[in-house]
């Protein structure tokens, strides 16, 4: 659950009017969630790094375009997605496989990180996080899981979703029902697998 600051109202203003420590206090309030977002909806860190930094230079430039009609976080997550939308989008289009440090490597039907973690961190919920961001990118397509990420893991209301995404209500309420019908036949074939091995 994002955590929003209690003087955020001013601190955009101040933002507003060039501000920078102003919008430091914001930024640094969100990167971690924006981040975070940003990963789910590419998959692998260096694209989620780079939609990151996009939505916050975005966000700096366009800072005095802010209307307020919500909060800065729900204005700055539109922006990530769009830049972490576009980033796989442009991934499509190049059909070029990087090789990532941060992805995983396959051995003997086991899965591993090519490189090692921060110990601090902890490995059963980082495992639990790759496992279903493993399932989400199988099952869904970004635009599907852009929606299912904001609605469930970010708790945004349908509306801020539709507002987020630039869709109708409709639409939003439309694709979450594919995505979870997606995952559901995704849960099922995978528990199938696992049973007849």
């Amino acid at each position: 659950m994002t955590t929003h600051l209690p003087d955020e109202a001013q601190l955009v203003a101040a933002a507003r009017l060039g501000d920078q420590h102003a919008f430091s206090i914001l930024v640094n309030q969100y990167q971690k969630n924006i981040y975070r977002l940003a990963l789910k909806i590419t998959g692998n860190h260096e694209d989620a790094e780079d939609s990151m930094q996009e939505a916050l230079l975005k966000a700096y430039c366009n800072i005095k375009q802010f209307q307020g009609s919500s909060r800065f976080y729900t204005w700055l997550v539109r922006i990530a997605v769009n830049e972490a939308l576009m980033k796989v989008r442009k991934r499509r289009v190049d059909r070029v496989r990087q090789v990532s440090l941060d992805e995983l490597v396959q051995v003997h039907g086991l899965q591993f990180p090519r490189e090692v973690k921060d110990s601090s961190e902890n490995p059963e919920k980082r495992c639990a996080e790759l496992e279903m961001q493993e399932l989400l990118a199988r099952a869904l397509s970004p635009r599907l899981g852009a929606a299912f990420l904001l609605r469930n893991a970010e708790d945004f209301s349908v509306k801020e979703t539709a507002k987020i995404l630039g869709l109708s209500v409709s639409a939003v309420k439309s694709r979450l029902t594919r995505a979870r019908s997606r995952l559901r036949q995704r849960v099922k074939t995978v528990f199938a697998d696992a049973q007849a091995a």
